[in-house]
């Protein structure tokens, strides 16, 4: 996975962050995406699981990118570091399955 696909990927067991919201309630409300819906987010946080709407919301997932060797890396990612990525949460709006067949382009379809 890299920053550029995410949206395309499935999106439970990520790392995220509310980075900018309408509601400033949310802001900060961090943990580990546990499902998502066509319209929301539930992240898993200290306090319990958080419902977080996707539309007008911006998250910065983590992406843990290993300790593999790069040449180990199926899909020709390259080996980094840790990596922040911002997304605007209009670009995750959709049902999970329909959004990770086709958003982008993709040498399958």
């Amino acid at each position: 996975m890299t920053p550029e696909s995410l949206p395309r990927h499935e999106l439970a067991g990520l790392d995220v962050s509310v980075e900018a919201s309408p509601n400033p309630d949310l802001v900060g409300v961090a943990g580990r995406v546990v499902d998502e819906t066509t319209g929301t987010l539930l992240v898993e946080t200290d306090d319990g699981v958080k419902q977080l709407p996707k539309a007008s919301t911006t998250f910065r997932f983590s992406l843990d990118r290993g300790t593999r060797p790069a040449s180990s890396q199926a899909g020709g990612d390259d080996l980094r570091a840790d990596e922040d990525v911002l997304v605007e949460g209009e670009r995750l709006v959709a049902r999970p399955a329909r959004r990770t067949e086709t958003n982008g382009g993709s040498v399958w379809r």
